[in-house]
């Protein structure tokens, strides 16, 4: 009996080994083959009851077995890429166990695993990198500065500057700005951040209208959720998603105490509520957003007009026998009104700019909360995790600054995107020490 490897193409009707290509440790013999009929002494032979491993180092492409638990030391050096396991039987009657891992090997594996990434963390730890240690130290310190002050950490930046002696990149005052912006956008209050951004970066939205189309969507979505300042409850704070990371700044607790205690409306909005004889049916909210040239002149999908048809008929809703998600209807026909002008703004920029998938999805996304009587427990009910606002706040964070020519990303994240791709790279082509380094591991 054989046990080892074989690249691709290797004749099977000889035992791993003998043939080019084919590496093999016999059982007979206790001898190791490479490409050859000639074999050297190895380790010991084996038969009935005994587990043999086999393990490739992908790192030094070396090649080594075990018995019964026993390390039998390295058999093979130099192996070539792309090499499969294979097993040689020749005596009739001949029965073999195959464990790829879904037991438990009886060699301990994972031992000689945790070596390796100890050994390659080393590796990364003591690299040479440069003789001007000032130089580096210099450079490290600039990018944790430009990563403060584009995420708007100001009183952070300016006293890690003050403590290296560097200078910021930008302005106190344009930090604090865009600092302000981003809270009211972490908080889900989009419209006072697109009036806060248009006061102190007139012509900013409008020069990027489908950054403004996507604030606008998220703003939609606040306003279900009850955290937008037009519906904002006084005595009732948004329902807590239930993915809502703990750790997360803004969380669905601290968004519900910014709601409640700047609030200044008293519509009483309740995402789970329902709705005071207003005769709204969920099943006729048919929002449709696949093709905007069929809707009305005045940019109202039929959908919309088909549930404002129904405005009056309570009887239609009491028959259909679901609650729907309005405590208040002057708070339900904002969010339509909002909802109308949104899907006018869509066909604009659909018919000035062409088709926009991201922007089709995001506005399908929204409008799809008002088909369900409770929107946190819908399918679409994730994109009202306070977590989402961070991708379109990042967005606009980025947009400004662009504004002020300035970079858009800040270098260290280029620097972790730049190593996660090297790392894709050492895979894609066969470097095994990148299978124990990873980036998350030093952050």
């Amino acid at each position: 009996m054989g046990i080892g490897l074989s690249a691709q193409g290797v004749n099977m009707n000889r035992l791993p080994g003998w043939e080019k290509n084919s590496y093999g440790y016999h059982g007979d013999d206790g001898h190791s083959f490479c490409s050859s009929g000639t074999g050297k002494p190895y380790g010991p032979t084996f038969t009935t009851g005994d587990v043999i491993g086999c393990g490739i180092n992908l790192i030094d492409n070396t090649c080594f077995y075990t018995k019964n638990g026993v390390n039998l030391g390295i058999a093979f050096s130099d192996l070539p890429a792309n090499l499969y396991p294979t097993v040689g039987l020749q005596t009739p009657g001949e029965v073999v166990d195959a464990n790829f891992g879904q037991q438990p090997f009886v060699y301990d594996i994972e031992e000689v695993m945790k070596e390796v990434h100890a050994r390659t963390r080393h590796t990364i730890q003591t690299f040479p990198f440069t003789d001007k240690e000032s130089l580096w130290q210099t450079t490290l310190q600039k990018i944790v500065s430009t990563y403060l002050v584009h995420h708007g950490y100001c009183a952070t930046a300016e006293a890690f500057a003050n403590s290296t002696g560097q200078s910021l990149t930008e302005e106190l005052a344009s930090i604090k700005n865009r600092q302000r912006i981003q809270k009211l956008v972490l908080a889900g209050r989009i419209g006072e951040a697109i009036e806060t951004t248009q006061t102190l970066y007139p012509g900013l939205l409008e020069r990027n209208p489908n950054l403004l189309f996507l604030l606008k969507c998220r703003q939609f979505v606040e306003m279900v959720s009850g955290c937008e300042s037009d519906v904002r409850p006084a005595a009732h704070s948004p329902r807590p998603s239930p993915n809502v990371s703990p750790s997360h700044l803004y969380s669905a607790a601290s968004v519900g105490s910014v709601a409640s205690s700047s609030s200044s409306a008293t519509n009483g909005f309740v995402p789970n509520g329902t709705c005071i004889d207003n005769g709204f049916e969920a099943d006729n909210m048919q929002m449709e957003v696949e093709d905007f040239e069929e809707s009305s002149s005045n940019g109202v999908v039929n959908g919309t007009e088909k549930m404002d048809e129904g405005e009056h008929s309570p009887s239609r809703a009491e028959s259909s026998g679901r609650q729907n998600f309005c405590q208040n209807r002057n708070v339900l026909e904002k969010i339509l009104a909002f909802g109308r002008d949104l899907q006018t703004m869509s066909v604009q920029l659909r018919r000035e700019h062409g088709k926009n998938e991201t922007n089709k999805k995001t506005l399908q996304e929204a409008f799809s909360l008002l088909a369900y009587t409770d929107p946190w427990s819908s399918p679409v009910g994730y994109i009202l995790d306070p977590v989402q606002r961070e991708s379109i706040c990042s967005s606009l964070n980025s947009a400004i600054l662009d504004s002020h020519h300035l970079p858009t990303k800040p270098p260290l994240d280029l620097i972790l995107g730049q190593a996660q791709e090297c790392l894709k790279l050492m895979s894609k082509i066969g470097l095994g020490a990148c299978a124990f380094a990873s980036v998350e591991e030093y952050m």
